[in-house]
């Protein structure tokens, strides 16, 4: 800018005097130098601009750069507080666990002290037992009522009378006429087992029963009985003649029996 105040001073200084070879050759070489000037000038320019746009740029890839390292110092920091976090739970794990396994320890090491309790005792009440003084045990028939055979024989009709157990009744029935073969209620047996047999509905079974009640201990005071069971199994199975027939016997043969009346009764019919 100094340069051309300088120029313009001169060229007013010499554009009064009339012009000669030097101050020709002095235009010229004003002349050149304004084109120098000129072109220094716009060099100049350019050069600022491309400072400029060179700075723009620049400028922004800085701020990328600053950016792309306030993105990993955030994720840096979240990478640091998870680890953190992490290293907090391993710690919690840890401590549970070192809990847990001295729990476990104390209760085993309480097992095996009641164990050892137990072994002691153990040992103790085996000594006891040792040094106590024998103790013969009765054995249990001895202890034991034994059963008469009237106790057998009464149970035996309970079973049949009150608790209508007929199958069970008889087979105590049978056990007393084979231990007591001589026994007054012996016929009395026989007799009951023709009774279970009639209460089970088993009428020709019965009959049979009782007839050997009727043959063979014709004389005794449960024959008249046997009869007029027996003659009541015929009616069951349906078969009236014989029934009819037998209570006619039982009417002749045991006039003075209590079931007379029963048969009379029947054959009135």
């Amino acid at each position: 800018m100094r340069f051309g105040v300088i120029v313009v001073c001169l060229f007013l200084l010499f554009g009064c005097v009339p012009p000669t070879q030097n101050q020709v050759r002095m235009e010229k070489d004003l002349a050149k130098m304004k084109r120098r000037l000129a072109q220094l000038e716009v060099q100049q320019a350019d050069t600022t601009v491309a400072d400029s746009a060179s700075g723009d740029s620049l400028q922004r890839q800085v701020a990328e750069v600053v950016a792309g390292l306030d993105t990993l110092r955030v994720d840096f920091q979240s990478i640091n507080g998870r680890l953190d976090d992490l290293g907090r739970n391993n710690q919690q794990l840890d401590d549970d666990l070192r809990l847990t396994k001295e729990d476990f320890g104390l209760q085993l090491d309480a097992l095996n002290s009641r164990v050892d309790q137990l072994d002691q005792l153990s040992g103790k009440l085996a000594e006891e037992i040792k040094a106590a003084p024998a103790v013969k045990s009765k054995p249990a028939a001895a202890a034991k009522t034994a059963e008469t055979a009237e106790q057998l024989y009464q149970r035996a009709i309970d079973m049949i009378r009150k608790d209508k157990k007929f199958a069970e009744g008889r087979k105590l029935l049978e056990e007393f006429t084979g231990k007591y073969p001589n026994h007054d209620l012996y016929v009395n047996a026989l007799y009951w087992s023709g009774e279970s047999l009639y209460g089970e509905k088993k009428y020709e079974l019965a009959i049979l029963q009782l007839q050997d009640v009727i043959s063979k201990h014709g004389k005794h005071p449960k024959a008249a009985a046997a009869m007029l069971k027996q003659a009541l199994a015929f009616n069951a199975l349906g078969d009236g003649q014989n029934a009819r027939t037998t209570m006619q016997k039982l009417v002749e043969e045991y006039p003075d029996s209590q079931q007379v009346t029963a048969a009379k009764k029947y054959l009135a019919q």
